[in-house]
């Protein structure tokens, strides 16, 4: 009779202890609020308006076209790109510590003196007074100092009228601009507003070029629904998308710049394809590399600036400020949706030369990719 009471209150524990551990897991989950997530924009009507405008036809990122169009034919992403959502913002918040300041993995340090140029940045601001947390971490606001440098080979893939008409000097230049914009050594940056100063981030990412491929084509234009991306239509195959990010140079046409495929896509089509014209320094006002860094951006899960949409829409990131749509040329400053528009970062639609920052945000976004679990984690496997 022992027994079978002692066999009970076992069972019991047994049973109270799953009932815990559900109650745990669903009230974390219920910490993550994913009420605002859409996928669908209205990115076909918008995009062809900018490109069929009478008097001056806009430059384009086809990104959210090539996202509604594979939404439409992949009936599974959806919900692959809330997870990856769900995950992201997971991390985002799981970064956040509770308790001391600088109680941090490690047991932590002391906060800095006041006043001090402690990031060694030639100023002292906010960030100087941040703790200093070891890991992948935020704390009120304070940067995420990012342990890890991230490097990512790249694979170009050129399909060209003719051999050398896009130069290895192109190609060079790309990757460096790539370079300095991930990791915040545009010169521009001296040049962020006030407001928006201590937002810029540094991605800690370096592009390494694997290789280069090549191959002739008479076709005109490749249009944007990835033919370029298979060799059975005349392109080049993908090298292994896991390990490798992959550049598509081609003529696209219709006046757009470049796509990108989000985290979920198809991976035989993962990757950012770019016109010639806006493929490295090239000259012009989207001639100097800025398409590669916006397309990356897209590749790196980063939505839009404005979030497709109106006053309503977000992308996702809690320090850039909510607009209705793009900017372009070079404006002194605009006004949306009751705040100043962040119309230097990379995410926006202004001239090359007036884009140079991301935000501290937009970095835990794209880091949360390539912890354990991430969407590319297998880039740092």
């Amino acid at each position: 009779m022992k027994k079978l009471i002692l066999a009970f209150a076992a069972l019991s524990f047994v049973l109270t202890s799953c009932s815990n551990n559900e109650n745990d897991i669903t009230s974390e989950q219920s910490k993550i609020d994913m009420s605002d997530f859409y996928v669908y924009t209205n990115a076909d009507v918008d995009e062809t308006s900018k490109l069929t405008a009478t008097k001056s036809p806009l430059k384009s990122c086809y990104t959210m076209v090539n996202l509604n169009r594979l939404l439409k034919e992949n009936p599974g992403l959806e919900k692959k790109m809330y997870d990856i959502e769900y995950f992201t913002r997971q991390f985002i918040a799981s970064k956040k510590p509770t308790g001391t300041p600088g109680g941090g993995p490690g047991g932590g340090t002391t906060d800095p003196p006041a006043d001090t140029d402690t990031d060694g940045d030639g100023i002292y601001d906010i960030y100087d007074d941040c703790p200093t947390i070891s890991g992948l971490s935020e704390y009120n606001g304070c940067p995420a100092p990012y342990a890890n440098e991230i490097i990512i080979p790249v694979v170009i893939n050129i399909i060209e009228k003719y051999d050398g008409q896009v130069t290895q000097e192109q190609i060079d230049s790309q990757i460096a601009i790539l370079n300095e914009d991930f990791n915040n050594l545009n010169s521009r940056t001296v040049n962020t507003p006030l407001e928006f100063s201590t937002s810029v981030a540094n991605f800690d990412i370096t592009f390494t070029q694997s290789s280069v491929k090549r191959t002739i084509s008479n076709k005109k234009s490749w249009g944007t629904r990835d033919a370029m991306k298979f060799s059975s239509q005349g392109g080049i195959d993908a090298t292994d998308p896991s390990t490798y990010l992959n550049i598509w140079v081609c003529e696209i046409g219709r006046g757009i710049l470049g796509y990108a495929q989000f985290p979920g896509g198809p991976e035989a089509t993962d990757g950012v394809v770019i016109g010639p014209n806006y493929f490295g320094e090239t000259g012009g006002n989207y001639g100097h590399g800025r398409t590669a860094t916006h397309e990356i951006g897209h590749w790196l899960n980063l939505r839009h600036i404005w979030g497709d949409g109106g006053c309503s829409y977000d992308d996702f990131v809690t320090d850039t400020p909510t607009s209705d749509g793009p900017n372009y040329g070079c404006p002194e400053e605009t006004i949306n949706c009751g705040t100043v528009d962040m119309t230097m970062n990379y995410m926006d639609y202004v001239y090359d030369d007036c884009m140079y920052m991301f935000t501290h945000g937009q970095n835990d976004r794209s880091r949360s990719l390539f912890t354990s679990g991430g969407y590319r984690y297998s880039f740092v496997d």
